[in-house]
């Protein structure tokens, strides 16, 4: 009876994996045969490569350029933010707290990651526009500065969580043996513990990544929405910004309806380049 219950537990898993993967095969299908009208129309060098996006021109004036650079210039300014912090507070929990401050602040790091976005944009909105509007005296407070700051405080969680596990088990690991050596803790963090969380800290700035070239309403509500090439204090547009504002207006089966699909196809691309990018740097770091 044990063995019958562990094999259709095993077909299950397989169904629910199959599942998964054919899903995904059927969302990359459907946007890329929506995007395939567009690339007809527009060649996709003229999409990428063009600086214009002019829904009620012509064609050629349908190109994404400063709003690709947009989104990477965003995401990696969280990411700069993000990074340092979120390394520190899980080397802080993993080797300088107890297990009870340890659940309490999980806890808090748990809550932030299930806070939905638009409040972060919102809080951004009247916090951070607002400051660099008074304390600066900026024109707008809206800017790729501003959204990679509150970018950045949604990636902690993930960056922390990741770094978190990895650094927890590695401490545990060695941190007998380097007390019984009299070796001082930071020389551990710094020479053991940092070292061995290679791996865990580049899958912590993939998913970071993904997580920040994604995102939608935070950056849509702070960043300004200004499809031209992006600067750390100008303002700037998104692609899944670009998509959430403009798909509700864009008619059914128009240029622009079908360059917004071509928009997320670019997306998509995207994030898989930087998957397979992040893939080679682990194989030639050895880690």
């Amino acid at each position: 009876m044990q063995r019958i219950g562990e094999k259709a537990f095993k077909w299950i898993i397989k169904l629910l994996t199959f599942s998964s993967v054919l899903l995904l095969a059927f969302i990359v299908i459907f946007i890329f045969n929506e995007s395939l009208v567009f690339f007809k129309e527009v060649p996709i060098w003229k999409f990428i490569g063009g600086r214009s996006w002019n829904p009620l021109g012509p064609p050629e004036n349908l190109s994404i350029l400063s709003i690709i650079m947009g989104t990477i210039y965003v995401s990696i300014v969280g990411i700069c933010i993000s990074l340092p912090l979120g390394v520190g507070i899980a080397i802080i929990l993993s080797s300088y707290t107890n297990d009870r401050i340890k659940r309490f602040i999980k806890g808090i790091i748990d809550i932030l990651a299930g806070i939905p976005s638009v409040i972060y944009g919102f809080i951004g909105l009247l916090v951070v526009v607002k400051f660099f509007e008074i304390k600066f005296s900026f024109a707008a407070g809206e800017s790729v500065l501003a959204g990679g700051i509150v970018l950045s405080v949604m990636l902690l969680p993930f960056i922390i969580s990741t770094c978190d596990e990895t650094m927890d088990k590695i401490y545990e690991k060695y941190s007998q043996a380097s007390q019984a050596l009299g070796v001082s803790k930071s020389y551990m963090i710094r020479n053991i513990i940092l070292p061995a969380s290679k791996r865990g800290i580049v899958a912590s700035v993939v998913l970071a990544l993904g997580r920040g070239m994604g995102e939608t309403m935070a950056t849509m509500m702070v960043i300004g929405n200004a499809p031209i090439m992006p600067k750390l204090f100008g303002k700037a547009q998104t692609i899944p910004s670009l998509i959430a504002l403009e798909m509700g207006m864009a008619e059914v089966g128009s240029l622009h309806y079908h360059g917004l699909f071509a928009a997320g196809f670019v997306l998509m691309i995207m994030l898989l380049l930087v998957n397979v990018l992040i893939y080679f740097i682990k194989a030639k770091m050895d880690i």
